[in-house]
């Protein structure tokens, strides 16, 4: 392809050269100090252009992460290579994906058509426009990647879905003003940068023969790339931070969208179905398997004595990291109430989340389930009827509520609860009475608990025992809350939000203590994850250390217990307090009755399926991986090493075998009608 030098001077000045007078190929730019193009001499110099601008922007914005990630990558040149080189690769694939349809106007259309004034002026406004839509994507991702340390990826996808929350959210977190006018200040004088040379590229005469080959190149670009590019070359360090700086956001978004659900069988590695339920009757207790068929984990469960009909009320609080608590070293005393409960309550010092989102808790903490793959249950279609801390609930006389600060919908949340045993009651149950604070993520802590009394107080008066599982918001961006209950200002940050859902907490405990029903009331308080998840590795395990207290002073001595847990143990271990006799296919256990060569726990990522025994971290991830690593004493450094095979066994074993178990539906309660189980 024949290229010319394109150039421009003050004022700018086209002249015609003399030497060609071909009315199509008439520009010549003049030479000048402020800036050089080379540019294809063709209408294809007009994707050119595109590309530069797309390039530019992406290019600037990983500079900008690396500054922001330096104490982490390190002056490394030969790391920042790679993250620069694979970062501008995928910035090519990503471009050519999105070039198709220009490509194709680019080859097809008559000069008549694509030179015409009409499709010039198109042009720069579709200039203005990518470049407005692009430069505010860069700083979308800035703040994504300021907020979750990782560029877009499922958790974007889980957020464009509820587009009101989402944009409610962002205009009460940043200055949207001045971010908008920055961009499109910024459009314009790109804009004004190129409007000649891409005005140029509208004048060449061409032969529809002549552009069949660039045009046939262009489109075969993102036709391979399609084909044999994928997220797996990315993987350019052990740091995850230079794993993370080298992708590409929006690459990375349409893959997230693309792979929502993983199939285990076909991703991950995998043991004979026979063996792997032969060794989970093994680790699960009760008698596993005695209840039901070899590729089923039912069992009974026989308590110790009679069963006490305690209420419940098990309070997931939103991103609730230990490292936030005074009683985990924590030297703010951001959280007073916590600190107290500690000492008050049976306090578990070494709980572990699932996962990395709230749907990744409640997964866990009601369906006692190991993490799967791809997408949570919760988010899932055709996840209804299925065995259930709340079913079984309701089927011993339980009035069950799931209570939201938010709308339920986000995130599927009313069609999981009210399909697995609960009655919703969230954002949309509260009258304007019962009100007295709101943000994008629901009504305050103080108002939800308040709530969570009145509703308490109906089964009360109505002589019916209670659980409730309550799902907190105010520590969520915003981070706002009623001004004047604490001394750090709303919407200030993550402290602010962290102080202000313990007072709430604090204040929910006084008012509870005033009511009927508080002594034989066992209250749960528990995260549903962590404030963040990134890190150098993958898998930081201190990412996912969470506190759980479970507090009811008439019954229950207050302890600490330093067993290592699971989310999936809650369920077992707060119905055995309870002394409840069920028929159970729970995969998590009482963490009272685990003994210490059986301590373990399950953390996830998107795809990676971790299963922590001790200080040994094995990770299943898919093409059928492993990888085993040894945990430091503080959890945020992993050092490779062999895969140790038992531990390597039980984590398919957990892992296939819940997955197998949702599968084939043989988790559903006995009622459910694809249970094999039910009763004939």
């Amino acid at each position: 392809m024949v290229f010319q030098l394109a150039v421009q001077v003050k004022p700018y000045t086209r002249r015609r050269n003399p030497k060609k007078s071909h009315a199509g190929n008439s520009s010549l730019w003049t030479v000048s100090r402020e800036e050089v193009f080379v540019l294809p001499k063709s209408r294809f110099s007009s994707i050119a252009i595109y590309f530069f601008q797309y390039a530019a922007i992406s290019t600037v914005l990983r500079a900008m992460l690396t500054v922001k990630t330096w104490t982490e990558i390190g002056p490394v040149p030969q790391l920042l290579a790679k993250i620069f080189l694979v970062g501008f690769f995928y910035d090519c694939v990503t471009f050519s994906y999105f070039s198709v349809p220009y490509v194709i106007l680019a080859t097809i259309l008559p000069d008549r058509a694509f030179n015409g004034r009409i499709f010039r002026a198109t042009s720069y406004f579709l200039f203005l426009l990518t470049t407005s839509v692009l430069l505010f994507d860069a700083v979308a991702e800035y703040y994504f990647f300021d907020e979750f340390g990782t560029r877009f990826n499922f958790i974007a996808i889980d957020y464009l879905i509820y587009t009101t929350e989402l944009l409610r959210t962002i205009r009460e977190s940043y200055p949207l003003g001045q971010i908008f006018g920055c961009i499109f200040l910024l459009a314009g004088l790109l804009l004004l940068l190129v409007r000649n040379p891409l005005a140029a590229s509208y004048r060449y005469a061409s032969v529809f023969r002549e552009r069949i080959p660039a045009g046939a190149v262009l489109f075969l670009v993102p036709v391979f790339s399609l084909a044999f590019v994928n997220a797996s070359w990315l993987h350019v360090s052990g740091n995850n931070y230079a794993n993370e700086l080298s992708a590409n956001g929006i690459y990375n978004l349409a893959a997230a969208f693309r792979n929502n659900e993983l199939d285990y069988s076909s991703f991950y590695l995998t043991r004979n179905e026979d063996n792997v339920f032969e060794r989970l009757h093994r680790l699960l207790p009760e008698g596993s398997g005695s209840a039901g068929p070899i590729h089923g984990i039912v069992r009974e469960v026989h308590p110790a004595g009679p069963e006490n009909r305690y209420n419940v009320i098990l309070v997931v609080e939103e991103s609730l990291s230990a490292e936030y608590l005074g009683v985990f070293g924590n030297s703010k005393g951001l959280t007073p109430n916590f600190d107290r409960l500690a000492v008050d309550s049976m306090f578990f010092r070494r709980l572990y989340a699932t996962g990395t989102r709230t749907v990744r808790g409640l997964e866990a903490i009601t369906l006692s389930i190991p993490p799967l793959p791809g997408t949570a249950i919760v988010k899932r279609h055709d996840n209804s009827g299925m065995f259930s801390w709340g079913t079984l609930m309701r089927e011993k006389g339980y009035d069950t509520r799931f209570l939201y600060a938010g709308y339920s919908y986000f995130d599927n949340m009313k069609s999981f609860f009210s399909g697995n045993g609960f009655t919703v009651v969230d954002r949309g149950e509260f009258s304007s009475g019962e009100v007295s604070f709101s943000n994008a993520s629901g009504v305050s802590d103080e108002d939800l608990f308040v709530k969570v009394i009145r509703e308490a107080g109906k089964s009360y008066a109505a002589g019916r025992p209670f659980f409730h599982v309550v799902m907190t918001t105010s520590n969520h961006r915003p981070f706002t809350y009623p001004q004047g209950k604490i001394d750090i200002p709303s919407g200030t940050g993550r402290e602010g939000g962290v102080k202000y859902a313990d007072f709430a907490v604090g204040r929910f405990l006084d008012q509870a203590r005033r009511e009927p029903w508080f002594r034989d009331t066992v209250f749960v308080f528990v995260a549903d994850h962590c404030a963040g998840s990134a890190g150098k590795i993958a898998l930081p395990v201190e990412r996912y250390h969470i506190p759980m207290f479970i507090y009811s002073p008439a019954h229950l001595q207050p302890r600490r217990v330093d067993t290592m847990a699971s989310q999936i143990d809650i369920a077992p271990t707060i119905l055995n307090l309870l002394n409840v006799g069920y028929r159970t296919n729970f995969l998590g256990k009482d963490i009272h009755q685990t003994a210490p060569a059986e301590e373990r726990a399950f953390l996830s990522t998107y795809q990676k399926l971790a299963f922590l025994r001790g200080n040994t971290l094995t990770v299943l991830s898919p093409k059928r991986g492993v990888e085993s690593y040894i945990v430091n004493n503080s959890g945020d450094h992993l050092s490779p090493s062999r895969p140790v095979e038992a531990d390597v066994t039980d984590a398919i074993a957990y892992y296939q075998g819940a997955d197998y178990l949702y599968q084939h539906r043989h988790d559903g309660f006995p009622h459910h009608p694809l249970n094999p189980l039910r009763p004939s």
